[in-house]
């Protein structure tokens, strides 16, 4: 089983580990040691963004730190298909950030759970969330 790692639990393993919960944690250490940690590409292109407009300060570059973040656990990131991109823009989603939709039609595609703080993301019950 594919445990998806949306944008604010990545960066906040590689930065403010304090901040997951425990049941995150777990789920992390799970997936670690089973070699099936994830995440959408969508997110890191979230994180360039947000180092970019100084939002998140790291210590290094967006490239760099996306990098460090991925290979800590071993995550591999997860491509758009045409499949994603269809349900992303057809699910009845409470979200409009495309990123959302876009790691939400992940999950759902790859029958994944998601690790994730968003209450909306969490709400929507087709989703299998951890937090």
């Amino acid at each position: 089983m594919i445990i998806l790692l949306d944008t604010c639990t990545l960066i906040d393993d590689a930065l403010t580990p304090e901040r997951l919960s425990s049941a995150a944690v777990d789920a992390l250490l799970q997936g670690e040691s089973a070699g099936t940690l994830a995440c959408c590409d969508i997110s890191l292109w979230e994180i360039a963004m947000l180092i970019t407009k100084g939002r998140l300060s790291p210590g290094t570059d967006a490239q760099t730190f996306c990098q460090l973040a991925l290979d800590a656990r071993g995550t591999r990131v997860l491509p758009i298909t045409p499949a994603i991109a269809a349900r992303s823009v057809a699910i009845d989603l409470p979200h409009a950030d495309p990123a959302d939709r876009l790691i939400a039609a992940t999950t759902l595609e790859h029958h994944a759970i998601l690790v994730t703080i968003d209450q909306k993301l969490r709400d929507f019950t087709l989703l299998a969330t951890i937090w």
